[in-house]
């Protein structure tokens, strides 16, 4: 162990001697500096896709076959999903009207005004949760169209609306059209 000692020692005075305080935290700043810039190297990253939220595994296209309701309903980009923050039951094994198998929809919800692309209307859509088995975590979805403070809960996207089903453990969400919505008044 006296060698090993003795080596050190050589070595921490070699350094002292052939450098300074100041070149010393200079190297480790450019050493600090370069390991922050480390993560954003350009690297495939798993979860890209949809530039509303987390890609995941890639699906392919489910569409209504309706050409009065244009899109793919296992992408962010559907019409219907302009307020939508969750998992899309579409990509869980249920619709974008109903829940997957073994869970239950939540009769609480909250709502968003979306336009249709083929008839240029706004449509109020029910945003309804899925709940009862654990999170599908496939489609991410995380689109804040029109979403309001938390304060005005009906209208905002942020809370686990599982709470009136049997259990709370939230699956993924749902997109219902309720009607078509009426103008502003002049």
């Amino acid at each position: 162990m006296a060698g090993f000692d003795k080596w050190t020692e050589r070595l921490a005075r070699g350094v002292a001697r052939r450098s300074s305080r100041r070149s010393t935290l200079a190297w480790l700043g450019a050493a600090i500096t370069g390991a922050a810039a480390f993560p954003v190297l350009p690297v495939a990253r798993a979860a890209s896709g949809s530039p509303h939220g987390g890609g995941g595994a890639t699906h392919a296209p489910i569409s209504s076959g309706n050409p009065q309701d244009p899109g793919d309903q296992s992408s962010c980009d559907y019409w219907r999903y302009c307020a939508i923050d969750g998992f899309l039951c579409s990509c869980c094994g249920g619709t974008v009207n109903s829940c997957p198998p073994g869970t239950e929809m939540s009769p609480i919800t909250w709502i968003g005004t979306c336009t249709n692309p083929a008839d240029n209307r706004a449509y109020v859509i029910s945003y309804n949760d899925c709940c009862g088995t654990s999170s599908c975590g496939q489609c991410l979805c995380n689109r804040n169209e029109g979403d309001r403070p938390q304060v005005r809960p009906q209208s905002n996207n942020d809370y686990n609306w599982c709470l009136g089903t049997e259990s709370s453990v939230y699956n993924c969400s749902t997109a219902v059209i309720v009607g078509v919505a009426l103008d502003a008044p002049k």
